[in-house]
């Protein structure tokens, strides 16, 4: 379980840093939708930032109580 977490939290990492990215390249390349598509990415962005947050409480939990 404790592999199956830590693949789980690099990969919620990876997606806010790719979502971060995606986002600072629609306000870079700027245009009529930039705005609307920058606004939904940063949602995006939270709501993985809240998921990668949880996983990480989980994992120190399940490391807690393991005895690792």
């Amino acid at each position: 379980m404790g592999d199956v977490l830590n693949i789980l939290i690099l990969l919620a990492i990876a997606a806010v840093a790719v979502t971060l990215g995606v986002g600072l390249w629609s306000m870079y390349r700027g245009g009529e939708q930039a705005a609307s598509r920058s606004n939904k990415l940063m949602r995006l962005r939270v709501a993985l930032q809240a998921l990668a947050i949880l996983l990480l409480c989980i994992g120190m939990w399940w490391k807690s109580t393991q005895g690792i």
